[in-house]
């Protein structure tokens, strides 16, 4: 009994960790297949002692809520489903009843609220009872009605998800390799959370409901299909399903697996629920399962093969990540020979060896993954120099993850897609730069720093004897180039490739420093941690890179070939000067609280934490709630403002 407890403390300690990683920081430390049989494992040891320790995953549900979103509980708790791969025990399920049988959605759950017609609130799943308040986003969801005939309360649950098409298209315009998505679920779940609708936008989220929680005063039948065909007649677009019984199960599992081949939107199997909604319910629930529904996990296709070998890719981060190259193999209808195996820690935990033979699968059917080690033999070594410029290597701990690194600050490899990021279009947008051009100038020793590049013209008529130039190419690019010469901070900050830092961060930062380059050099690690949505880690980052000497000359040099533009003040500017606000509550036409900040401080006024006899305006959209500083306002005749209201006082 020791043992197997011991052994249920290391798997839900390894299973909160992936879980963890993977819900919360959009990054993963282990499989599908390794998380199931994790899962699987403990969920065996728990039936058979008997005993269920303290936050186990499988009586915790979903992931925590991050504070960068305002917070908001459920009306009713989001419970997961129980699961299975096997299409008896689905057949077992329906027994004498109908079914309706769905595809389960790989993205992230949203409840949609909405009243006399109008979209009121969407909120994330979160832990299943608390989630992120996302409204503004939701509003620019592709296909989510911000108004619908039925005048009642509507409370509804479904999946946001970005189609495989989609998230190519994503990728294929982001010429950084390391700043590409590894897949739709992460770049869904990214751009559903995010603090500026207008990237939300961006990245044609779509709305699939699965389940209606509210409707009073419309009469269902008793009918989970024909909560379905309500759903659609207000204008939504529901889950693919079908009402099935027990005979037609197995077909139709084979309608879906065939469906699922070719199927653009991302899924990881089937949900089935009982049409009968009062039998359902009347069956209650687990601690963690709903006794109305279970999930069908798709029983992936294994094939075994041999390890040929391990590729190590080095980034413009210095990262170098192990790819596995193994004996070809057909899997899900296609022939599959490489698999990334993401980092050092997991390539150890399998084992992995040269001629050592191992299972692999496409998780969720698309994804090339390593399943199982069968022999292990442990047999990789791991470089100490740099396949590229035979620099050495380090091994580095990164949020509890072994990774390699290249030590070589003039490694091609770091050149290369830092130069590929610096001339890419949210950066400073210079065409004609491609990467193979890059590598060939790189090569002849045309460019060493980003500045180089606005020199190019001292090697004109070795550029226009090279391959692929002459006289109209060669003026088009330096047409691009002077072009580029005049920018603005956010893309400059952007364009240096500092780790994290992407294009809303980088707007945030300038934003936050004013759009004044020298305070943002000068700042320290403590303030820049301070600004909400950065944090410790990527605060680090600003700073080692500020702090590098060479980065430091560089960036010197840079700004002397660049015209930074400023922000153009707005009409407004001075509107609230001499005004103090304070704002409390969560906001809907802003993206947060700290949007609504900037805009307020843009217009001369300023903001603080607490209500006083200095305050002028409270903004909170719940105007009438008892919060102390509801209260507070009162007692001193402080205005208080809904966001409508406080939009009309800025003339908005």
């Amino acid at each position: 009994m020791k043992q197997q407890i011991e052994r249920m403390r290391e798997l839900s300690r390894k299973l909160a960790e992936a879980s963890k990683a993977y819900y919360q920081e959009d990054r993963e430390i282990m499989s599908n297949f390794e998380y199931d049989a994790m899962y699987d494992e403990l969920q065996r040891l728990e039936q058979e002692s008997g005993i269920v320790l303290a936050g186990s995953p499988t009586v915790t549900v979903g992931y925590e809520a991050l504070d960068a979103l305002p917070k908001e509980r459920h009306e009713m708790p989001m419970l997961s489903l129980g699961k299975t791969k096997e299409p008896s025990e689905l057949v077992s399920f329906a027994g004498d009843h109908k079914v309706l049988v769905s595809w389960k959605l790989d993205g992230l759950t949203v409840v949609l609220t909405y009243r006399d017609g109008a979209l009121q609130k969407a909120v994330t799943r979160g832990n299943g009872e608390i989630g992120e308040v996302i409204t503004n986003n939701a509003r620019v969801f592709q296909n989510i009605p911000l108004h619908i005939s039925y005048q009642g309360e509507l409370i509804l649950r479904g999946e946001a998800v970005i189609t495989y098409s989609e998230f190519e298209k994503i990728n294929e315009e982001i010429e950084d390799v390391d700043a590409k998505y590894k897949n739709p679920r992460n770049l869904c779940s990214g751009s559903v959370r995010q603090l500026n609708n207008e990237i939300t936008a961006k990245r044609h989220v779509r709305f699939y409901a699965f389940a209606l929680v509210k409707a009073e005063g419309v009469d269902f039948q008793n009918s989970r299909k024909c909560q379905f065909d309500w759903l659609e007649g207000q204008g939504f677009d529901v889950v693919e399903h079908a009402l099935v019984t027990a005979d037609e199960m197995e077909k139709t599992i084979g309608y879906f697996a065939e469906k699922i081949q070719h199927y653009d939107i991302p899924s990881d199997g089937l949900v089935v629920t009982y049409d009968d909604i009062a039998y359902g319910q009347s069956l209650g629930r687990t601690a963690k399962f709903p006794r109305d529904s279970i999930a069908f996990k798709w029983q992936d296709e294994i094939r075994e093969t041999k390890l040929l070998k391990i590729e190590w890719s080095p980034s413009r981060t210095g990262l170098i990540n192990p790819v596995a190259v193994f004996e070809p193999v057909e899997l899900e209808g296609s022939t599959v020979s490489r698999a990334s195996v993401h980092n050092l820690s997991i390539m150890k935990a399998l084992k992995l060896g040269i001629g050592d033979k191992i299972t692999v699968y496409k998780a969720n059917m698309i994804i090339p993954q390593i399943a199982q080690n069968l022999t292990g033999s442990g047999r990789i070594e791991i470089p100490d120099t740099c396949p590229v410029c035979g620099g050495r290597t380090e091994i580095r701990m990164m949020n509890d993850v072994q990774t390699l690194y290249c030590t070589n600050e003039e490694c091609s490899a770091k050149k290369m897609k830092s130069f590929t990021l610096f001339v890419s279009r949210d950066a400073m947008n210079i065409e004609g730069l491609s990467e193979a051009t890059l590598e060939k100038f790189i090569a002849r020793g045309f460019i060493h720093t980003y500045a180089d590049i606005f020199h190019l013209s001292d090697f004109k008529d070795e550029i226009i004897e090279m391959d692929g130039f002459g006289e109209k190419s060669y003026a088009n690019l330096m047409q691009s180039i002077e072009k580029a010469r005049k920018t603005t901070l956010p893309r400059l900050i952007y364009s240096l490739g500092i780790p994290n830092i992407g294009v809303a961060n980088a707007k945030l930062l300038c934003r936050h420093f004013e759009y004044d380059l020298k305070r943002l050099r000068d700042s320290s690690g403590e303030e820049l941690a301070e600004i909400e949505g950065l944090g410790e880690v990527i605060a680090a980052a600003v700073t080692g890179y500020f702090s590098n000497k060479e980065n430091s000359r560089n960036l010197d040099r840079l700004c002397e070939e660049l015209e930074i533009e400023q922000p153009q003040p707005e009409e407004n500017d001075q509107l609230f000067s001499g005004k103090t606000f304070v704002i409390t509550g969560s906001v809907d036409h802003f993206a947060n609280r700290n949007e609504l900040k900037a805009f307020i401080e843009a217009r001369g006024g300023k903001v603080t934490g607490s209500v006083s006899k200095k305050t002028d305006y409270l903004i909170n959209n719940d105007t009438a709630s008892m919060s102390s500083k509801n209260k507070k306002a009162r007692e001193l005749e402080i205005p208080i403002l809904s966001e409508e209201e406080f939009l009309k006082l800025a003339g908005v």
